[in-house]
């Protein structure tokens, strides 16, 4: 996820405006979590539930528990407008408070704040987006992409749509269109879909979206229309999503061989396309809608108490609004298992980083944290800090999103030689990059 909007205020200003600032005798007794977010631009329509359910998951923690191994956890949000240099900006004007951790939420500042991550010794969380290769933990130990990456969710389309034409064998001489924001975000997963349309015979047609055209799509789907392939695959963000499939429905494409990425699909976005969105689908990882005992909390502990930013209780439980609950609660993990391993509750980075490091998210674990069905179980080790976990495809029925598969394995096999090279690659041409000194797991 990337974009250049430039915003004309100040960050300090920006994150005075969203949040209280933090007194020095509150960060010295807190654990200080930064929330990097974007509720204003042409990507805050992807951004605020998202920006909603990270915080509310860690206010809810903060309101029903005290924080987590009795350590309240301080949160200020910084306005990255989903633009990198004021991502960085936001990364360099609150570092030096004892950050735990960053969550860039959007590719392009993900990649300015890979090689900080090892000389600042922060650990990055870029859930399910940035870097793919950045799964390799000897080349990258700061940086961390559960439960899965971009590869992952590209191989996951592809055998999705091979199930649903009869085999992998059935997609030789058949037409994939690839819709994208064409920034770093879309482009991520071009390599690996390029090489399984060789392998595999099928031609992939691709349709880039410039990130300042997002709400202008005519031309691209009137070549789709031209092309008529037999699948589309999006890799969709912000604005683009809704008006993507808005002309997919003009044009009268078969939603149910439209299939976008886990950020392609927000409620809204679906909701734009009136009653021929029926049938869109979309990648998950996380569960859709209310009903589970963690988010009745966040509704008694957070909404109720007037604690949350989130217009309207129905808006709880909403995909982007759980994709934040999902990010945040990797976050609380990875503390209570670095609170662990440190034996101290007053945790820093570093010690955050093994935390992240040695994850493991058991059904036990789930249903524990009140997330039972939310997600699969999932764990990060050393060598791999994505975790290649399975993800589920959902559709659109016209109201809400319905899981439509059982949970489906990425092509870990094929995913895992061309990432260790891509990573090789980019230590090679970021020379000379840092050999890994980080124990296995500790600090």
């Amino acid at each position: 996820m990337f974009g250049r909007l430039g915003l004309a205020f100040s960050v300090a200003s920006v994150i005075a405006a969203v949040l209280p600032p933090i007194s020095t005798a509150h960060a010295e007794e807190s654990l200080y979590v930064p929330l990097l977010t974007y509720r204003t631009g042409a990507y805050a329509g992807s951004g605020i539930g998202i920006a909603d359910g990270m915080h509310d998951y860690l206010e809810m923690l903060n309101q029903r528990d005290g924080g987590i191994g009795g350590v309240k956890l301080a949160l200020e949000e910084c306005e990255t407008g989903y633009n990198s240099q004021k991502g960085v900006e936001c990364y360099e004007a609150t570092k030096g408070k004892g950050a735990l951790v960053y969550n860039p939420w959007s590719t392009g500042i993900t990649l300015q704040l890979i090689p900080k991550a090892g000389v600042d010794k922060i650990p990055v969380l870029s859930m399910a987006y940035g870097l793919s290769a950045a799964a390799d933990g000897k080349t990258f130990p700061w940086v961390f992409n559960p439960p899965m990456t971009y590869w992952d969710g590209a191989s996951v389309a592809i055998k999705y749509i091979a199930e649903k034409s009869g085999g992998m064998a059935k997609l030789k001489g058949k037409t994939i269109g690839y819709i994208y924001l064409d920034a770093p975000y879309g482009k991520e997963p071009i390599p690996l879909l390029e090489e399984l349309a060789k392998e595999n015979g099928f031609k992939l047609a691709k349709y880039p979206v410039p990130g300042d055209k997002m709400q202008d799509q005519s031309s691209q789907w009137l070549n789709v229309q031209s092309d008529s392939p037999d699948w589309m695959i999006m890799w969709g963000w912000g604005a683009m999503n809704p008006t993507a499939v808005k002309e997919a429905a003009k044009i009268g494409y078969p939603m149910d061989r439209f299939i976008g990425v886990w950020f392609s699909g927000g409620d809204d976005d679906a909701k734009a396309g009136g009653a021929g969105a029926k049938g869109f689908l979309t990648l998950n990882f996380n569960g859709t809608g209310a009903n589970y005992p963690a988010l009745a909390d966040i509704k008694k502990y957070v909404f109720a108490k007037g604690l949350s930013q989130v217009k309207g209780e129905d808006r709880i439980g909403e995909n982007n609004y759980n994709h934040g609950v999902y990010n945040s609660m990797l976050i609380a993990e990875a503390i209570r298992n670095a609170q662990k391993i440190a034996g101290k509750k007053m945790i820093d980075a570093a010690d955050m980083r093994a935390g992240l490091e040695t994850l493991n998210i058991d059904a036990a674990r789930i249903k524990e944290m009140g997330l039972e069905g939310f997600m699969a179980p999932m764990k990060v080790t050393c060598d791999d800090h994505s975790g290649e976990n399975p993800v589920y495809v959902q559709q659109w029925d016209g109201a809400k999103w319905v899981k439509v598969s059982d949970w489906i394995e990425p092509m870990t096999d094929k995913i895992r030689p061309t990432l260790l090279a891509d990573a090789k690659a980019y230590a090679d041409k970021n020379a000379p990059w840092p050999a890994r000194t980080e124990a296995c797991g500790g600090r």
